[in-house]
């Protein structure tokens, strides 16, 4: 029985902490620099796979200098088409737009 009362307890604890948990939520983040990306390298982009899509490499800013992100396959979602990453400047800033599927 009293073993029975601590099981509760502890059931109703976690269910307690499980609703006062924080809810997650998407955030995005805006990138704005004055350095432009340089010239992105030739990528050899690999044969057409069925039900996949080539997603191409981009520069990402990481603090203080450009990293090159290579491409990657993603699964295809039909009814949509893939928007690369890119930079795109804005009077003398660069603001960097993630890759996504776009209808």
């Amino acid at each position: 029985m009293i073993m029975r009362k601590i099981v509760l307890g502890l059931m109703l604890s976690a269910g307690t902490l499980a609703l006062s948990a924080p809810i997650a939520t998407l955030a995005a983040v805006n990138v704005d620099i004055d350095i432009a990306p340089p010239a992105a390298p030739v990528e050899v982009v690999p044969a057409p796979r069925v039900g996949w899509v080539w997603a191409p490499g981009y520069w990402e800013w990481r603090g203080h200098r450009h990293f090159w992100v290579g491409g990657h396959w993603i699964h295809e979602r039909p009814g949509f088409h893939w928007v690369p990453a890119h930079w795109v400047q804005r009077g003398p800033h660069y603001h960097f737009v993630s890759g996504h599927w776009q209808r």
